[in-house]
């Protein structure tokens, strides 16, 4: 079965996260965490890559945290996945090494891959924020104040 690496699926439950959240403060980081589960270690990693390519934003200071850079309803879920995919293939080297994996398996994967994006880039987080609200309701909402010290 097809799947997407984890990494690109906590960067996107962490940007739906973020869209659903973030009215009117920015959503920290610890935040994300405890509702979604995501560790804490793919979160900083995945949240910075966001940042530089201009999906979120990031607010400093005390009450600091993320914001989206963007309407929600100008934001895919495919803008999500090209960012997490761009940083993993940095270190890839050529997969096929035979003539039967460069000329058929590597086009078939591509197009596989093209017809992927193509369905995620039509769906915005303003879509998925919709799904989230009708299917999750409270269980991803923000929490009342906490005055942690």
């Amino acid at each position: 079965m097809l799947h997407l690496p984890k990494k690109m699926l906590y960067a996107l439950e962490a940007v739906v996260d973020i869209a659903f959240n973030a009215r009117p403060d920015p959503v920290q980081s610890k935040e994300i965490t405890q509702r979604q589960g995501i560790p804490q270690r793919y979160l900083e990693q995945v949240m910075q890559q966001l940042v530089h390519a201009g999906i979120l934003k990031g607010v400093r200071g005390p009450r600091g945290g993320y914001r989206l850079a963007r309407e929600r309803r100008r934001i895919t879920a495919g803008d999500v996945i090209r960012v997490i995919s761009a940083a993993e293939e940095e270190g890839d080297s050529q997969i096929f090494t035979s003539d039967i994996g460069r000329e058929v398996v590597g086009p078939l994967w591509e197009e596989a891959q093209a017809s992927m994006l193509a369905q995620l880039d039509s769906v915005t987080l303003e879509d998925l924020c919709r799904r989230a609200n009708a299917n999750c309701g409270d269980e991803v909402s923000k929490p009342t104040a906490t005055f942690d010290i």
